[in-house]
């Protein structure tokens, strides 16, 4: 199964349509999927979102930057968003089959063979930073590109991670990193006075105080001022509460908002949970939307109303004679569904008015919870796979003398995964347990089940991990084997 990574480029052109289909033309390419253009002329500014596999995807977006240096002359750019490149930032996001350390290393090698292509300066950024201060992509563009052309070769602090202390001539330098989906939120005020966006903006952001997961600027756009944010985690701070506090810090100055914006694409669930908390609907669901039910319905996906269609394939594929999918499988679908359930539990809790206290505790649950499931459902497909990879291994080996090394790093394999199911699924019930005081009570029996499934997912991982271990032959690996009966031993105390 091909990995699937989101990139969105953001070109510093905005106006010229010709140019902005040139780059596009340049990243075609087998295996990337064009999912959106955004073109602003004010902020003289095009954001691409694509996806792909990895290579391609890479390939893609260096072919872009080669053509942006080409037609794009920061020399000659005017706009209302901060720049400092002819491509300003590169982003790499990890959506399916793919970790966000993945994308680090994708952004690094991107990051080196622009420089190595072009000879444009990159700096990285987010989750790929190898400077603290780098986190934050306003600390890098400080300045932006005439500020960086004079700056750059006379401090040392703000040396590229890549290539020459000196920008490109007319393309500048780019930032490259890895992060979380990110919604790029924009606010128009019914005012012109840009001071009150700035006001408001710095209001906002996390780093002044405001909202978490929150950056927020003021620029003036079409005559108006603007509100101009990144929301880089919707799940725990919701657009609708972004929202709200711009409206509410607004009237502070008599102004109101006009009208706001998203560039590029949103989450669905992001919009879902903007309705819920606008009109209040009582124990509002996903799948009360007509369409999110005929699509669960019709495309086999478990939800109310359509359960079986998603959990009777994985049930028959456990029940038909066939090694694979196994017990290692089937544990880290209990795992999976207790830390469903623990998040199912702490979400309906989290705003409402009896909870309110325990905000910040069930928000952070609410995040390790959720990436705690989707790498219980990677594990699934990963247990099968390894354990394919040791049969495989043991075929290879029966005529070849030198066979025994492979065959032990297949058992390896075949061990770490589902110990790692073990790990998780035991940090999932000690999450269950902290929910129990801080929850609703009439919600107690889901978070019994939650502790059921993640004890009976450790057990069946540990099975997993112990009959795996015997397969080693006699004298190899003593020590990976020392090590890991430790661990069984830790996660059963």
């Amino acid at each position: 199964m091909p990995a699937l990574i989101e990139c969105v480029p953001n070109f510093s052109e905005g106006r010229d349509k010709a140019k902005v289909d040139a780059i596009l033309e340049a990243m075609k390419m087998d295996g990337v999927y064009l999912l959106d253009r955004e073109m602003d002329a004010d902020h003289n500014r095009c954001v691409i979102t694509l996806v792909g596999d990895r290579a391609p995807i890479m390939e893609a977006v260096l072919r872009g930057v080669g053509k942006a240096a080409e037609l794009i002359d920061l020399t000659k750019h005017t706009g209302a968003h901060p720049r400092m490149g002819a491509t300003d930032v590169v982003p790499f996001i990890p959506i399916d089959g793919v970790t966000l350390e993945d994308c680090v290393q994708m952004a690094r090698f991107v990051g080196a063979e622009i420089w190595k292509r072009y000879r444009i300066p990159v700096f990285l950024y987010e989750a790929a930073a190898q400077r603290p201060e780098r986190t934050n992509l306003e600390n890098i563009r400080k300045g932006q590109f005439e500020g960086l052309r004079e700056e750059l070769p006379k401090n040392p602090d703000r040396a590229p991670d890549f290539g020459d202390p000196a920008v490109h001539p007319t393309a500048g330098a780019t930032v490259v990193g890895a992060r979380k989906f990110l919604v790029a939120y924009n606010v128009y005020l019914n005012t012109p006075d840009v001071d009150i966006a700035k006001k408001i903006g710095k209001a906002v952001r996390f780093s002044n105080g405001g909202l978490r997961y929150v950056k927020g600027m003021g620029v003036p756009v079409r005559g108006l001022a603007q509100v101009s944010m990144n929301l880089t985690d919707t799940d725990q701070t919701p657009i609708a509460r972004v929202f709200e506090f711009v409206k509410r810090e607004a009237a502070r100055y008599g102004v109101m908002p006009l009208s706001s914006e998203i560039v590029g694409l949103i989450p669905k669930k992001a919009l879902e949970d903007a309705a819920e908390w606008f009109l209040q609907v009582e124990n509002f669901d996903s799948s009360l939307i007509l369409e999110n039910r005929l699509a669960s319905v019709m495309g086999g996906k478990a939800v109310v109303g359509g359960l079986r269609a998603g959990v009777e394939p994985f049930v028959e594929q456990l029940a038909a004679p066939n090694a694979v999918p196994g017990g290692g499988s089937a544990s880290a679908a209990a795992g999976a569904m207790a830390a469903g359930l623990a998040g199912m539990v702490a979400g309906m809790s989290r705003g409402k008015k009896a909870y309110l206290q325990y905000e910040q505790p069930l928000s952070d649950a609410l995040a390790r919870l959720s990436q705690l499931r989707e790498e219980l459902k990677a594990a699934i497909d990963a247990d099968a796979e390894s354990y394919k990879g040791m049969v495989a291994a043991y075929k290879a080996s029966k005529d070849n003398p030198e066979g025994a090394a492979a065959v032990n790093a297949a058992i390896r394999q075949a061990a770490t995964v589902p110990l790692g199911v073990a790990e998780k699924s035991h940090e999932i019930g000690r999450i269950v347990e902290s929910l129990k005081p801080i929850t609703n009570p009439r919600m107690a029996s889901d978070l019994t089940v939650a502790a059921a499934l993640s004890r009976a997912a450790v057990d069946g991982a540990l099975a997993n991990v112990e009959i795996n271990l015997e397969s080693f032959a006699a004298g190899q690996k003593e020590e990976f084997v020392r090590a890991t009966k430790e661990k069984i031993s830790s996660l059963r105390r």
